[in-house]
């Protein structure tokens, strides 16, 4: 009983110590005040004067463009190495490939960063490509960061499928692709979108890879962020945040609810094919 209670004390400070910045900062960014420390009573004004900061608002969309297309080329490119891993069992240099997938899982971001810059600048040097660091470059240091994440979510879905459903379908008659985009894919959708969330959220949160290799009118969220932090927290970041924490919320929520019920669904029809099989 004792440790019941232990368990659930380290619970709820878990969840104080996780969630209390969040609420303070939320409560905070309707302060009336300029200086944020000091509370000034309840009001708005800092979200209506979000609407005159250009510079802050651009970057915003543009983070939220970049970890979008961040989420689509990462659940790709992801979904086809842990399709390789998990399905085609020798090949030559499957280790190494196996490691170069989940290297930058334990490779420092600031080692991934110098890395990409110098292979950006060398490529510029040699093809003439790119021809200056932007939003296509961010791009791509993230989607090489979210896939290794994306393809280790969909490796291990993969691996606890049963491989009769796929063989029966390729017995009577159904091409390899058509087995995959048919039957393997619905049934690693809630992976998918797992691995596309964490990809998203990863990309509009990192902050190291970015300063790398972006350029001039390339600046995303957490640059913005930081670089305003440096010289003091204003009241805009905090409405800004709470701005982006509400609709990532809503966002996930969504994603939940939808997903809770397609597997409520799912579970009901194989109940109900078991029960047609013994009726049978």
């Amino acid at each position: 009983m004792k440790r019941i209670e232990f368990a659930k004390l380290m619970l709820w400070l878990g969840l104080l110590f996780i969630y209390l910045p969040m609420v303070i900062m939320v409560i905070y960014s309707f302060n009336a005040s300029k200086l944020v420390t000091v509370w000034g009573g309840w009001s708005l004004k800092w979200y209506f004067g979000l609407l005159d900061n250009k510079q802050l608002i651009g970057s915003v969309f543009r983070s939220l463009e970049i970890a979008l297309y961040t989420a689509i080329a990462a659940v790709a490119l992801g979904t086809v190495a842990a399709f390789v891993l998990t399905r085609i069992p020798h090949f030559r240099g499957r280790t190494l490939f196996g490691g170069m997938v989940t290297a930058p899982l334990v490779m420092p971001e600031v080692i991934t960063g110098l890395s990409l810059l110098l292979l950006f600048v060398a490529m510029a040097q040699l093809v003439g490509w790119p021809a200056e660091r932007g939003m296509l470059t961010i791009w791509i240091a993230h989607t090489t960061f979210c896939s290794a994440y994306v393809a280790i979510v969909v490796s291990a879905r993969l691996r606890e499928l049963d491989l009769s459903i796929e063989e029966a379908a390729m017995d009577l008659g159904a091409k390899p692709w058509k087995v995959f985009f048919l039957i393997t894919i619905p049934m690693i959708a809630p992976s998918l979108a797992a691995g596309g969330m964490m990809s998203f959220a990863l990309s509009l949160d990192d902050l190291v890879l970015a300063s790398f290799v972006s350029g001039p009118g390339s600046t995303t969220l957490p640059m913005e962020v930081f670089s305003a932090v440096r010289l003091g927290v204003k009241p805009e970041i905090n409405a800004v945040a709470s701005l982006i924490l509400l609709s990532v919320s809503l966002f996930t929520f969504s994603s939940w609810y939808l997903m809770a019920r397609a597997e409520k669904r799912r579970r009901a029809e194989i109940a109900m094919t078991n029960q047609l099989q013994a009726l049978a």
